[in-house]
């Protein structure tokens, strides 16, 4: 099967151009009205851009794709997209869209020299797949549309010292509403969820019930998230709602109730027990047992003599 190379857009004026819109009226941010969309190519289009995106969609009746994911959407949704992040749509022949919603589009230029450059990095959900999309309530999309209108209107308006502050307060709003709106979400969607932690115990007694740690150490966030079909980000973004901890932790956890275990129930020293565990010196199991449990491994297996 060949492989289909992505159209690749470095500026917003050049994605304005392929989906048929007028000239960007700022070169390094643009709002678009997505029912200004009504027709795409029909065939599977394979997209990366250079730049921010923002989608706030609603009917989108095409299939969408991030990594080896695909979504349908039809109630209000929000998906958002860093530079170089790479996604296909799917379309039949010439089809009519019936999409509304809204697009904010902006380039990494125009956050250059405002703390929002460094703290933009911190919104896990631009690494998020399609299927983790944030979904919205009417009001929460009225909250988000108002905000991408004030962007637009700000850049409509005669261009003055302040507009950059501005819009870039009114995206640091919109990306706050965005997390309270993920955080909302994790909660809402509790039996889905709830599943997702129940699995995630499952994998890891497996794992720690196996001879992979011996063979291979401890568990990656990675390979939880890829045994959970979840992107690292989502799904540590999810414990930390529902639980408190990261993945990290939690797989910390296992190892030490596994480590417990095994201290007080057989004679392996614990240099035996650290090489079970997976570590390859045993001052780095001592160290975290310590650190996770205020005792020495020798101190607790002590304590059941």
């Amino acid at each position: 099967m060949a492989t289909i190379q992505p159209h690749r857009f470095k500026t917003i004026s050049e994605f304005h151009k392929f989906r048929g819109l007028p000239k960007p009226e700022h070169p390094l941010i643009s709002v678009i009205n997505l029912e200004t969309i009504a027709q795409v190519p029909g065939h599977e289009i394979s997209l990366v851009k250079d730049f921010y995106s923002i989608a706030l969609k609603r009917n989108f009746n095409v299939r969408m794709k991030y990594g080896q994911h695909e979504y349908d959407f039809d109630d209000g949704i929000m998906f958002f997209m860093a530079p170089g992040q790479v996604f296909r749509i799917e379309v039949e022949q010439d089809t009519t869209l019936k999409q509304s919603g809204w697009m904010l589009l902006f380039h990494p230029d125009f956050l250059w020299n405002t703390p929002l450059a460094k703290t933009i990095r911190q919104y896990e959900y631009f690494d998020y797949s399609v299927k983790e999309a944030l979904f919205l309530s009417e009001k929460e999309e009225s909250i988000i549309g108002s905000i991408m209108q004030n962007i637009q209107q700000e850049y409509h308006s005669n261009i003055d010292k302040f507009s950059q502050d501005i819009i870039i307060a009114q995206i640091e709003l919109l990306l706050t509403y965005s997390e309270r709106f993920y955080q909302r979400q994790f909660i809402t969607r509790k039996i889905a969820n709830h599943q997702i932690l129940d699995r995630l115990e499952e994998i890891l007694a497996a794992y720690f019930n196996s001879d992979a740690l011996t063979q291979k150490g401890l568990p990656t966030v990675q390979y939880i998230a890829d045994a959970l079909n979840v992107s690292p980000n989502y799904l540590s973004g999810l414990l930390k709602v529902l639980t408190g901890q990261s993945t990290q932790q939690h797989i910390h956890d296992k190892l030490i109730e596994k480590a417990k275990e095994k201290l007080s129930t057989t004679g392996l020293s614990i240099s035996e027990i650290a090489y079970e565990l997976g570590f390859e010196h045993p001052q780095s199991f001592s160290k975290l047992f310590k650190t996770k449990t205020k005792v020495s491994p020798l101190a607790f297996r002590q304590s059941f003599n």
